[in-house]
């Protein structure tokens, strides 16, 4: 329905949803004014639906402006290059130990193992939870506040929103001991970093801003990581083709008993393919803003008081920009092909100022279980079950995925 309306309508055109008056921004130059050259038009904390903002609080998700600007620069030197160099072995360890877990289980659903070992990555490096019980128990806490983000918001302890409340409040518990903890005893861990940053001038996080930025990284720095992974391991085992080049792409790489930051950078066909999985199924289909100032965009004024709406998978099967876009193909990211050069067409982590703060952690985290998985593992797609797509809030196939997994000869 939103590509037809794209084709008919143009870049931006008006709706209605749930009371609200609805501009739909679609195509590389919507997606430029929303994200970047208008963005003073826009303001995050009006556009999102309330369950959202209240179960993830305080944090980045909803700050605008110079407060926006002001939190992130106290956060990115967590995921600058030198941190994350510091992180890849970590998050080696724990892909090796969980895909190892994998080939014992020989049957599993994919969806909840990768969102356990996204987790448990995300939160060692985070706040330094322990491998096992810990990581088990906040990835439950994280599932359950989740199910929040797309139900009514009725209080009761027994609802969904109810549960996910309780959910937020107990890992906001958990995440204050590990800042507290932090600031006595100082670590190179994302928390540790976020806890010693301070600006030009000496202003740091406090107890309840680091508590909310914290909370929102562990949000997404899994969710969005297991849904690109579950995605990525059900392309490759659609396209055969497409898994045999990565597998000789891998073969060929002299990688020894760990992953070098060098043979990363290397896996440039393995960069293609994620480029492609985030095309074809991003991991969040669309973004919501508040106007705060009327708009003049293509010929159309738009007044205060409206939700904007960019629709991200609109944008990523424009076939003005991208061949056969509804096919499945990384080699439309190679030199040669280069059909993402058009500024703004490739947008599932965002893009302008306010592109994802996690970005490269997340591009080195999968890169990471990617390379082990094609190197040493094989698996397939159990039949009997429904693969269609879900949003809850991210994208992940309604069955969960059930494999059978086994080590590669």
């Amino acid at each position: 329905y939103m590509m037809e309306q794209y084709r008919k309508l143009g870049p931006v055109f008006k709706t209605q949803a749930i009371g609200r008056k609805v501009a739909v921004f679609m195509g590389p130059e919507a997606n430029r004014f929303l994200l970047s050259s208008g963005a003073k038009h826009f303001a995050w904390r009006d556009g999102w639906p309330p369950t959202f903002k209240e179960l993830l609080g305080e944090s980045l998700f909803v700050q605008d402006g110079d407060e926006h600007r002001l939190k992130r620069r106290l956060i990115m030197p967590a995921f600058h290059r030198e941190a994350l160099h510091n992180y890849r072995q970590v998050m080696e360890d724990i892909t090796v130990r969980n895909l190892a877990r994998w080939e014992k289980l020989g049957t599993f659903s994919w969806v909840d193992e990768n969102k356990l070992l996204t987790f448990e990555i995300a939160s060692q490096l985070l706040i330094g939870s322990d491998a096992g019980d810990d990581a088990v128990y906040l990835s439950q806490l994280f599932t359950q506040l989740t199910k929040g983000f797309v139900t009514l918001p009725i209080r009761s302890r027994w609802t969904p929103y109810g549960k996910a409340l309780s959910a937020r409040d107990k890992l906001l518990d958990y995440i204050e001991q590990a800042v507290l903890h932090r600031q006595k005893h100082p670590t190179r861990d994302a928390l540790g970093l976020m806890v010693q940053t301070r600006d030009e001038d000496g202003v740091q996080l406090s107890l309840q801003e680091l508590k909310a930025q914290t909370l929102l990284l562990l949000f997404a720095g899994h969710e969005t990581s297991a849904s690109m992974i579950t995605s990525l391991v059900l392309l490759l085992a659609e396209h055969p083709d497409v898994l045999q080049k990565a597998r000789e792409e891998q073969d060929q790489l002299v990688i020894g008993d760990h992953l070098t930051m060098e043979n990363i950078r290397d896996m440039t066909y393995l960069e293609q393919v994620l480029k492609e999985v985030e095309r074809i199924r991003p991991p969040v289909p669309a973004g919501f803003r508040g106007v705060v100032e009327p708009i003049e965009f293509n010929g159309y004024y738009i007044p205060k008081g409206w939700t904007a709406l960019y629709w991200i998978n609109v944008t990523h099967r424009d076939e003005n920009i991208y061949a056969e876009p509804d096919r499945f193909d990384p080699d439309r990211f190679s030199p040669e092909r280069n059909e993402s050069n058009v500024p703004f067409s490739l947008v599932g982590f965002g893009g302008g100022p306010r592109v994802c703060v996690g970005y490269a952690f997340a591009q080195l985290e999968m890169k990471i279980v990617a390379s082990y998985l094609l190197r040493h593992y094989e698996w397939d797609i159990l039949p009997d079950q429904n693969l269609n797509i879900r949003y809850n809030p991210t994208v992940f196939p309604k069955d969960g995925l059930q494999v059978a997994f086994r080590r590669r000869a």
